[in-house]
């Protein structure tokens, strides 16, 4: 199998290379790129490639840009940060995406999912415009409150009461402004579909945190960040932004 990787970020880049070698040993990787103007050229020079993973947010702009300037008639699985509104359409219209921070099991996911369009002699061509309509801002309504049953009682609990939300063991506990926790029937990622973007951040997979709950952001080992949230979290649970999303972590404080 031979592969290009499109990635500006040298350690996901790394990364994603020791990933797929220690999954397909065989596999190619024979050509990387950094930017919309070096995957032009890549795309232009070689055609015997069988798949390519493709960051969406490069250093030069989006990579659907490489697509206006030249024909790409191979298969592409997306790494991706965007919400989960925007990864249906990633997901219907290309190989597959991946979640940044990549774990080895999507990427193994994918790598199936490949090998049998591949079998079959099927080819998926991204649908550019597809994904590009679906990463526009929808005319949406976000959840404003929700209903929560403690005992015998319901409590409802307004977005602006909750500072943010974590994985407590195999439950979702709200954690309100005054510090009381509330256990949700929805998954993070379930949570992160339903409130306002502008206002909730999935932190990593343990915390999606409302803006007005971070206290304090520091630099932190490997270019990652550690966030102070208020309420405290545990001390055995440190709030970390992974280096892949410091820079979307960033950009979203900055919007």
């Amino acid at each position: 199998m031979r592969v290009f990787i499109i990635e500006d970020e040298a350690p996901a880049q790394r990364r994603l290379q020791k990933m797929l070698l220690e999954i397909k040993p065989d596999c190619q990787i024979i050509g990387v790129a950094d930017s919309i103007e070096t995957a032009i050229e890549l795309f232009r020079s070689n055609t015997q490639v069988d798949l390519a993973f493709m960051d969406i947010e490069l250093a030069d702009g989006q990579s659907f840009e490489i697509f206006n300037q030249t024909q790409v008639s191979v298969p592409v699985v997306f790494t991706t940060a965007y919400d989960a509104f925007a990864l249906r359409a990633f997901a219907v219209n290309s190989i597959d995406y991946l979640l940044k921070p990549i774990r080895p099991e999507d990427l193994q996911r994918a790598l199936h999912k490949w090998e049998g369009l591949h079998q079959s002699n099927l080819a998926i061509t991204p649908d550019i415009q597809a994904i590009v309509e679906a990463m526009k801002p929808q005319n949406k309504t976000y959840k404003s409150r929700f209903l929560v049953r403690l005992g015998e009682k319901y409590v409802s609990l307004v977005t602006e009461q909750i500072a943010y939300f974590t994985t407590d063991e195999k439950l979702v506990m709200a954690i309100t402004t005054d510090n009381k926790k509330y256990p949700i029937d929805f998954s993070l990622d379930e949570l992160e579909d339903m409130l306002d973007p502008a206002r909730f951040f999935r932190i990593n997979r343990q915390f999606l945190g409302q803006i007005s709950a971070i206290q304090s952001i520091h630099n932190y080992f490997n270019g990652k960040l550690k966030l102070i949230l208020q309420p405290p979290t545990p001390p055995d649970k440190e709030v970390v932004v992974s280096r892949e999303r410091a820079t979307i972590f960033k950009n979203w404080l900055d919007q």
